[in-house]
This record gives C-alpha cells, sequence and structure tokens, in this order.
C-alpha cells in the first residue's frame, strides 16, 4: 500500500511543481508586495510594510469604477448565459434532425477570437459619421432614436458588454449542457409518462436536479470569468478604458503594472487581491449553496 502511495505522488510531483511555481508562489509574491508602501520595481526597495496600498485602491475612483462595472457585468451575465444555454440545450436535445449542424452552429463564437467579434459588435452598434450602425437603423425602422453604444451613455455601453460577454461564453455552456441532458437515463423519463407527469415537472423533479452538476459547475467558472473580464471591454471600447468608463479589476491591476499610470506594482498587488478576496468568498458562499440544491 505504501509503494503504490508513493507511487501516485511520484506522478502527482510534476503537477504539484507546476502549481507551486506558477500558482502558489507569485500568489504569496503578490500578497507581499501588496503591504509595501512605495516599493520599487528598479530597486526593489519600498518605504515600509503597511496597509495603505489597499486604503489608497479603496479610495480611487477609476478601482471603484472598476468595481462597479465588473460586479454588474457578474449579476447580468452569469445567470442570464446559463439560463440561455439551459434554454437552447433543451430545444436541440428534442431536434432529431440536422441536431449536430446546429451544435456547430451555436459553437461557432467560442472558437472565434474574441477581438474579432468585438469588431464585429463595434460595426453593428458603433455610430460613425457615414452610418448610425446596424442595430441604430433597425431602431429607426421601428421609430426610436439612434443611440450611440460604444460612445455615448453608461448604461448603453454597459449593455453592449453584457452581450458581448454573453455571446461569447453562452457557446461553451450549452456544449456541456447538451452534453449533460444527453446523459440523463431515458428510464427516468419513461417512469415519468407512464405515471402521467407533466413536462414542466419532468423537467423540474427529473432533468433539473440530474443535470445541477454541470449547471453548478457553469456557474462558478462563469462567475470566476466575468470577475476577469478584460479583453472584452477593449475589444469594445479601446485601451483607454478609464477614460470610457468601463474598465474592470482585471483593466484596473493591469493599467497599474503597464498602463499610462503604470509603475505601481504595490497598488496592483492590492488590487489583486482584492479581486481574489471577492472570488473566493463568491466561490465559498456557491459552494454552501451548492450542498442543499446540487445532486451528485
Amino acid at each position: 500500500m505504501d509503494y503504490k502511495s508513493n507511487k501516485a505522488w511520484l506522478y502527482l510531483l510534476p503537477a504539484i511543481a507546476f502549481l507551486a511555481v506558477f500558482m502558489v508562489y507569485p500568489l504569496i509574491d503578490v500578497f507581499i508586495y501588496s503591504f509595501e508602501e512605495g516599493y520599487n520595481s528598479a530597486s526593489q526597495t519600498s518605504f515600509g510594510i503597511g496597509a495603505y496600498n489597499y486604503s489608497y485602491v479603496l479610495h480611487d475612483p477609476y478601482f471603484m469604477q472598476a468595481l462597479k462595472n465588473t460586479f454588474l457585468l457578474v449579476i447580468i451575465t452569469v445567470p442570464l448565459s446559463t439560463a440561455l444555454a439551459l434554454v437552447i440545450s433543451l430545444a436541440l436535445s428534442s431536434i432529431t434532425k440536422l441536431k449536430e449542424l446546429f451544435q456547430t452552429v451555436y459553437f461557432l463564437p467560442y472558437v472565434t477570437n474574441t477581438l474579432a467579434v468585438g469588431l464585429v459588435f463595434m460595426v453593428l452598434f458603433q455610430k460613425t459619421a457615414y452610418s448610425d450602425g446596424m442595430i441604430n437603423m433597425m431602431i429607426n425602422f421601428f421609430g426610436g432614436e439612434s443611440v450611440d453604444f460604444i460612445d455615448g451613455p453608461y448604461w448603453a455601453k454597459m449593455f453592449v458588454l453584457c452581450l458581448y460577454t454573453i455571446w461569447i461564453v453562452m457557446p461553451f455552456k450549452i456544449l456541456l449542457l447538451t452534453s449533460a441532458l444527453a446523459s440523463v437515463r431515458q428510464d427516468y423519463y419513461n417512469a415519468a409518462k407512464v405515471d402521467g407527469t407533466s413536462r414542466f415537472r419532468i423537467f423540474w423533479r427529473i432533468t433539473l436536479p440530474m443535470i445541477s452538476p454541470t449547471i453548478f459547475y457553469l456557474v462558478i467558472t462563469g462567475f470566476i470569468g466575468a470577475f476577469k473580464a478584460y479583453s472584452d471591454a477593449v475589444a469594445l471600447f479601446g485601451t483607454d478604458l478609464n477614460a470610457a468608463g468601463m474598465n474592470t479589476i482585471v483593466g484596473y491591476v493591469y493599467d497599474m503594472l503597464y498602463g499610462d499610470s503604470g509603475g505601481y506594482p504595490s497598488y496592483a498587488s492590492a488590487a489583486a487581491i482584492i479581486l481574489f478576496a471577492i472570488v473566493l468568498t463568491i466561490t465559498t458562499i456557491n459552494l454552501l449553496v451548492s450542498k442543499k440544491h446540487v445532486h451528485y
């Protein structure tokens, strides 16, 4: 038994070493940097140790705007994308002809470059000197007024960002949910039909509990992915997200390191640790909730 255990640890050693070098050590390093006040990366020196970096970040209006944008993105996109993916997956599961074709079509946005999709969205929504964009043309057709979705009001820009995010993440969720639905044993459905159970009750009592582990996985990864959003905003609003008022927490960290306000690794580290704490807290809450509502 000891020999088998040692052999298993030997197999795991490369993965453990990789995680320690590229994940655990950087996390500890960032945590230390976040408390070093006035850290200079060139001289590797700081003025002292304290919580000033956290105080600065939490009082920075750019960070608070990024925090607001990120939370709105998470709250809106994760539930909507998961619900829409579930509805589409249920529809695909009921299709017999051309099912594989529809699955491929829905999966295409996932394998398309995010910046390329962002350019398409800009063509659809951005107002230019020559055109108001295809979406505004549709709004005008129904008697509405044109809206500048890229450089206009905050709600319009947030709408485009949320729509873009949902479009990007939904194909992966559809793929997993379609696979989960296919794995539900047909015996359960046959027994329910014999008893005269309605479709809604079959879905609520059989389908949903059986695919709840997949839904839970998608919700967890959706929260984490939405909190890490950055390239989506860049694809739509350019690199100066602070000026557009559409920065995210990850974008704020990048700006503190390399952007126009760059050269402040201590502030960037503090913001990164705050993001880590938020994601850890929400993940823990989801894990606690899942004990009652996820059936394995």
